[in-house]
């Protein structure tokens, strides 16, 4: 079948939705700015295989920015939709995901996106509750968009894997969380849970400020993804009480300490990796000095293809710039 621009596949291409994946139906739908779909269009069409679907999340569809970065990730069918030499190919079957950095044209405008790919497999696995890995289901358990995808069974494909992590995402917030809470509080633990397992550094209260303006949305996940899971709950006002045994509890406790001891290595790794996947790092690298200095790296053709080789100068070059702004 052709490949479709996802704002023009109607909600009856979904077979069958529950009450979660109903609602997420709305959400995925959701029109986005012309240019972020023309955009994941071009990404679509440059992979080697058409993928299932490109999602976009992130702080730049919480608030707009003409100047921000987009995020985008690239969902593939199976490794044969990986881009890029051996290196990366191996380092996305090993570590997933690869990331990189683009920019695209639109009317008058220059958009620049990171661009993440895994398949369809590897998203799968990091959605469970068994998963060590949070960052998949801890993203987008968070609001989304599907701007491109291939056909209608592939938006039930993507659709799935996106009311997983909303499920787990829940069932890990009622774990986690105390005895009765309200929504809120529930998911604002989970974040604080989820940021202290990865090797980020965030302000107090991160949690707080990705529920600010979505306490509603939020508020009605919840109760589905518990639903979807079987996790019986009582409502007392505001007040949820999930049913959880404290055999549950003590079980979870002990799991999550292993999520977080694997955690931080695991996205030290994927650092190290980067310095040998990212594509166009340097590109990456001179937008965020001029986004942040005003002034431009001027990049040669051969620092922009070579950006290990020239890291030193690079970095050079970037502490120079950073030096002149302070004086």
């Amino acid at each position: 079948m052709e490949s479709c621009i996802w704002n023009v596949l109607p909600a009856s291409g979904f077979s069958m939705p529950d009450a979660l994946e109903q609602r997420l139906i709305g959400e995925l739908t959701t029109p986005v700015d012309s240019g972020v779909v023309a955009f994941a269009e071009a990404l679509a069409h440059a992979c080697p295989v058409l993928p299932l679907g490109i999602l976009f999340y992130g702080s730049m569809l919480r608030k707009a920015d003409p100047d921000g970065i987009l995020d985008f990730y690239i969902v593939t069918e199976n490794a044969e939709g990986f881009s890029g030499g051996l290196v990366a190919r191996t380092g996305n079957l090993v570590l997933p995901p690869n990331v990189r950095y683009a920019e695209f044209h639109h009317g008058h405008r220059t958009l620049r996106a990171k661009i993440a790919v895994l398949s369809r497999a590897q998203f799968a696995a990091r959605t469970g509750l068994g998963a060590l890995d949070t960052t998949i289901w801890a993203q987008f358990c968070q609001p989304v968009r599907l701007v491109w995808v291939r056909d209608p069974e592939s938006a039930d494909a993507v659709l799935s894997l996106i009311a997983a992590c909303v499920t787990t995402a829940s069932c890990w917030a009622a774990l986690l969380g105390q005895a009765s809470m309200t929504a809120d509080d529930f998911w604002e633990t989970l974040f604080a849970h989820t940021y202290a397992s990865e090797l980020r550094v965030e302000k107090k209260g991160r949690g707080s400020s990705i529920l600010r303006g979505q306490e509603a949305r939020y508020a009605a996940m919840l109760p589905l993804g518990w639903a979807r899971a079987h996790l019986q709950f009582a409502a007392h006002g505001d007040m949820l009480e999930p049913v959880i045994s404290a055999a549950l509890r003590k079980k979870a406790i002990r799991r999550w300490a292993l999520i977080q001891k694997s955690g931080r290595p695991r996205s030290a790794a994927r650092l190290m990796k980067a310095a040998f996947t990212f594509e166009n790092g340097a590109s990456y690298l001179a937008w965020k000095i001029k986004r942040h200095t005003g002034f431009d790296m001027q990049l040669s053709p051969f620092e922009s293809r070579h950006p290990l080789v020239m890291l030193p100068r690079l970095l050079w070059r970037a502490r120079h710039l950073l030096k002149r702004q302070k004086n």
